[in-house]
């Protein structure tokens, strides 16, 4: 039986890469959702039967709510949900109004809670799904001059790595999504940039705002590849929790991996030194 899929954020890079690649090289339903639905209209064109597109911020309940509605009227179940959308906002904190932290927040974690909590139900009462939770290699790796996206992409590893416990007796399956710098549009349409401070401007701030410049649409991870590796792993009886997705994000990790155990290593009597005395504990 094929598998129907219903994915946030189609209409630009992993959102727009995986439908375009599940609906040209399997049998897969699709639900394609975007805020701009003519982003879409193309593939709706070429893929009727198949595809379903939908008008879908994750910010907005309403259309959430309407959007899996659709989904299952057209095709009667979700086997696989993606949160892929989201956004970057880059600076650091100091420069990061509270507005915009908000902002970032409702759409990368809030929203992607509530599409999740939304689908639940329809995949418990199936004893099966699968939920793949777009992360990056900064919701694992703490980078100055984007604390705030840092802030949220943890939040959305810590959400996800609990979630796939509370589910797995339902048969629901979890992965998240850990990517390094993609030749998408996250460093242009999907990035904000926070007002300069200029206290900061000889130490991180103008380096990130200059990495932005300099790596957009250079980027090594190639968008195609990506979402190949995201259906393949739909199709493991035991998938990853997580997946890191490039080289970059992969010596990223090892690196802190590294680094994080000598810290643990060698603090670990003074750690441990925290707990009651056996005798106070008895």
């Amino acid at each position: 039986m094929s598998k129907t899929w219903f994915i946030t954020g189609c209409s630009t890079g992993f959102g727009r890469a995986l439908t375009e690649e599940l609906l040209k090289s399997t049998d897969a339903q699709v639900v394609a959702t975007a805020r701009d639905i003519e982003t879409l209209v193309d593939l709706k064109q070429a893929y009727k039967n198949r595809l379903l597109t939908s008008v879908l911020d994750v910010r907005n309940p309403n259309h959430i709510v309407d959007s899996v509605k659709h989904a299952l009227d057209k095709f009667g179940r979700i086997d696989v949900l993606v949160n892929n959308a989201g956004y970057g906002i880059g600076g650091v904190l100091e420069e990061c109004s509270m507005q915009s932290i908000r902002d970032v927040f409702d759409t990368n974690v809030f929203g992607l809670m509530e599409m999740t909590k939304a689908v639940l139900p329809t995949m418990r009462s199936q004893k099966c799904g699968h939920i793949f939770n777009f992360s990056s290699i900064a919701g694992l790796v703490g980078i100055a001059g984007i604390s705030v996206y840092n802030g949220s992409k943890f939040a959305v590893e810590g959400v996800s790595e609990a979630l796939s416990e509370e589910i797995a007796p339902f048969g629901i399956k979890v992965t998240i999504i850990e990517p390094g710098p993609f030749r998408t549009e996250f460093f242009g349409k999907a990035y904000d940039m926070a007002p300069e401070n200029l206290a900061y401007k000889s130490t991180i701030g103008s380096q990130v705002r200059h990495y932005r410049k300099e790596a957009h649409k250079n980027q090594i991870g190639d968008p195609v590849k990506a979402v190949q590796i995201i259906i393949q792993i739909a199709e493991m009886k035991e998938p990853p929790l997580r997946m890191i997705l490039g080289n970059i994000a992969m010596d990223t990790m090892l690196q802190k991996i590294k680094t994080q155990n000598d810290d643990f290593i060698k603090n670990e009597a003074l750690s441990r030194s925290a707990d009651y005395d056996c005798k106070e504990a008895a």
